[in-house]
Order: C-alpha cells, then sequence, then structure tokens
C-alpha cells in the first residue's frame, strides 16, 4: 500500500452553543487544504447555552476529542497544545476576549495557528459591534458576497485593516435539488426567540395548526430547534411543545426534531420567520415563504428577505400561493444555488494554505484596544476573567486539573437553575411586572 500524501493538519473550535458548534466544525472541515488529513479538537465555552449531548449528536460532526472550558482554561489549552489552525465559533465579546487572550498567550512567538472567525448565519443587526469585536483574526469570514462586501467597508470605514474579510458561503447547506413528496409536506422551522411575546408565538402556532385542518391532504410539520430545558444560540422563554399541549392538534400536524436537513429532504414548502434554515432551503430550489404576518421588522429579522420573492403571508399560503425567488437576490446571499457551492471555499482554503506555508505570521493586532476602546474592552475582557493587556486574572479558574466530581454536579446544577429561572421564573415576574 502506498504511503498517505495527504498532510496532518491540527484543528482546534471553540464554541458557545449547538449552533456555533455546528458553524464552526463544519467550517473547519470546508476550509481545511484538500489534502489535509484533519484532527478536529472541539472546545466547547462554558455558559447558558452549552449544547447537551443529544444536541451535538444531532449535529451530526465527529471530533477527535471534545471538552468543556472556560474561557481562561482554554487559552491555557492553547499554551499547551499545538495546532495549525484555530476557529473561533463565538458571540462577539467572546472572540474579542479570545483574541487578546491569545495576543498576550503568543507574544514573541513566531509560529502559532491560523485563527479564523465568523457568523453562524445571516447578519442582520449589530453589524458594526459584532464585526469589530471579531477584527483581529487572521480570517473573517463572509457568508455571502453581499456581507463581504459590508463587512469590508465597516472595517474600512473606521480605518481598520479589512484583509481578513474572506467571502465564502454558508458551510451546512447541501442535500438533493427539491423533488415532490407524497404527501405534500409543509414544515415551520421555528426559532428561539423570535418572535418573543406569547400573543405572537401562539398566532403563528394557531396559524399553522389551522393551515393543518384547511389542507387536510398535507402533512404540517413544526420543526423545532431544542426540547424543553436545552438552550440554544438564544434564549428560548416560551416553547412551542408548552403552548401546544394546551391545543388540540389535527392528524395530519406534528412537531418534530432533529437535523435540519433530514426534515428538508421531506419538504415541499419550507416557512419560517426569518431562520438561517430559509437559506438551507433556498440552496436546494425548495419553495420557501418568510412570513410577513407580524410585519417586515428588524426586530424579526424578516428585513433581510426584503427584495428576495419570499416574503407571503399565512392568508396567502392557505390560498396556495407558491412563492418564486428573485434569482439575482440568492445569489447574493451565499446560497448557491447555480451549483457554484463546491468552489465556495476555495478562497478561504488557499489563504490558510499560505498563512500556513508562511511559518511565522505576525502577532494578532485586534481593532480594539485599551487605547481605542478603554471603555469598552476593559469590561468584555473582565467578563472572560482576562486582564486589560489580555492576561487571566488573579483567582481565575484554573485549568492543571480536570473538575472534581463534586464541581461537576455544580456545575450542572447552576446551568440548570439558570434554565429553569430563563424559562419558568422570569416570564412570571415580566408577567406580574404588568398587571
Amino acid at each position: 500500500m502506498p504511503a498517505s500524501t495527504s498532510k496532518s493538519l491540527r484543528v482546534a473550535v471553540l464554541a458557545d452553543s449547538d449552533t456555533r458548534w455546528k458553524w464552526g466544525s463544519l467550517t473547519a472541515n470546508r476550509i481545511s487544504p484538500a489534502d489535509s488529513d484533519i484532527r478536529l479538537d472541539g472546545y466547547l465555552l462554558r455558559g447558558r447555552a452549552t449544547p447537551t449531548a443529544r444536541q451535538l449528536e444531532e449535529v451530526g460532526v465527529r471530533a477527535d476529542s471534545l471538552r468543556e472550558v472556560t474561557g481562561v482554561e482554554f487559552l491555557r489549552a492553547m499554551e499547551q497544545e499545538e495546532y495549525d489552525v484555530l476557529v473561533l465559533a463565538l458571540v462577539g465579546g467572546a472572540v474579542q476576549a479570545m483574541l487578546h487572550g491569545l495576543a498576550n498567550l503568543w507574544q514573541g512567538r513566531g509560529r502559532r495557528p491560523v485563527v479564523v472567525t465568523g457568523y453562524v448565519g445571516v447578519v442582520y443587526e449589530k453589524l458594526a459591534d459584532g464585526l469589530l469585536l471579531r477584527h483581529g483574526a487572521d480570517l473573517v469570514l463572509a457568508n455571502s458576497r453581499q456581507d463581504a462586501d459590508r463587512f469590508r467597508a465597516v472595517y474600512e470605514g473606521v480605518g481598520a485593516d479589512a484583509g481578513s474579510v474572506t467571502e465564502v458561503a454558508l458551510p451546512f447547506l447541501g442535500g438533493d435539488t427539491y423533488t415532490k413528496n407524497d404527501p405534500y409536506t409543509v414544515v415551520f422551522a421555528a426559532q428561539p426567540s423570535v418572535p418573543e411575546s406569547r400573543k405572537d408565538r401562539t398566532y403563528l402556532l394557531n396559524r399553522l395548526i389551522g393551515h393543518a385542518r384547511l389542507h387536510p391532504d398535507r402533512e404540517v410539520l413544526l420543526k423545532l430547534r431544542s426540547r424543553p430545558g436545552e438552550h440554544t444560540t438564544h434564549i428560548e422563554e416560551l416553547p412551542y411543545q408548552k403552548l401546544a399541549q394546551k391545543t388540540d392538534l389535527p392528524a395530519n400536524f406534528r412537531l418534530v426534531y432533529g437535523h435540519m436537513g433530514e426534515v428538508l429532504d421531506r419538504t415541499d414548502l419550507l416557512v419560517t420567520i426569518s431562520s438561517t434554515a430559509a437559506l438551507e432551503s433556498l440552496h436546494r430550489r425548495i419553495p420557501t415563504v418568510v412570513l410577513s404576518d407580524l410585519g417586515v421588522r428588524e426586530a424579526l429579522g424578516n428585513h433581510h428577505f426584503v427584495g428576495s420573492g419570499c416574503l407571503a403571508s399565512w392568508d396567502q399560503l392557505d390560498d396556495g400561493h407558491q412563492p418564486l425567488p428573485d434569482e439575482e437576490w440568492v445569489a447574493r446571499q451565499g446560497v448557491a444555488a447555480d451549483g457554484s457551492y463546491e468552489t465556495a471555499f476555495d478562497m478561504a482554503r488557499a489563504r490558510i494554505t499560505g498563512l500556513l506555508a508562511a511559518g511565522e505570521l505576525p502577532p494578532l493586532r485586534p481593532y480594539y484596544t485599551p487605547v481605542t476602546a478603554p471603555g469598552y474592552l476593559p469590561g468584555i475582557l473582565a467578563r472572560h476573567h482576562l486582564g486589560p493587556d489580555g492576561s487571566p486574572l488573579p483567582g481565575a479558574p484554573a485549568a492543571d486539573k480536570e473538575p472534581s466530581p463534586v464541581r461537576q454536579i455544580v456545575r450542572r446544577a447552576a446551568r440548570g437553575a439558570y434554565r429553569h429561572g430563563v424559562q419558568r421564573v422570569a416570564p412570571v415576574i415580566r408577567r406580574m411586572g404588568e398587571l
């Protein structure tokens, strides 16, 4: 047997939720040079949204190792381990903290990993804030041509280097091009935090159930992100499961979990408020509707789909409306429905190959420093137990030993109490405050 010509590539992914683990781990595979034999180590940043075993299983990406860490524990692991590529799949503030922590850790060190970050989906809010918090990575990935243009404009507009912006596509697109199913299946892709109010969520659930009753020949599925007690990237205070418990459901209506790609395999019409699932659906050329019932508003995120040809209401869907997406809009969103998806990551692979070949890389230089943002940056770093220079603060959690069994139990209990507070106690307090 001939010797393998593939090169071993050690990649680490730090993620803080199930969605970001999915994006980070899939991105790591997409952007790695084609001739690489990847070893993928996963690190889950401890917090309210740390994914459960079920959520990790649903993503379907297998890591060679996987462990839960604090920010300081992760930095200490990076001191002990040698990686070629590091993917930061985190909320903006955590990305900024890790960039400063790594910059401090690697001070005076010639060889270091290529650092990559980006977004899990469409960017429709806090564009400048989120982008500047990600500045300093070697590659800041933009999931579409439109995002790449906007990212560069923001960086150049504040005098920051925009050379890190690299156009790719969403890493979880795929699957077969749409063909009709029997029975015809309508899927509503629910979101944890959009809309927020009980009134609006009850309205959407009732319209979905009403559509099932109006079309008994169709199968109508409510695709849920998480089971009660689990957290995703966003907090879900009013799970649809609980709202549905009080309703008499028709025989052709079901609640489903699982991998979005598998659900799309049997979907004839995808309906959502603003979920990234709409882009997955458009990639496959599945008829896709973004609901306008609650208005087209920035707070809902559906304003991103203005010009897409996908906006419609339940009244229109009940009457048999078939959406027709605008091809130019779709092309600018990184959906790659034209078959160009396989080449969407070529630029990122080429840049990473070049950086790895260079050997020594320059120090990480985020735009935010104690000089440019003295009233903002220290607070972001302190939340992750880091000082203004990126070094661990005294009393930060140690990483030289595994947590004791008692400490692990306390952590799990604390997370459970937090989730109970968010999902049960906080809504009650808010309702009392409205009386």
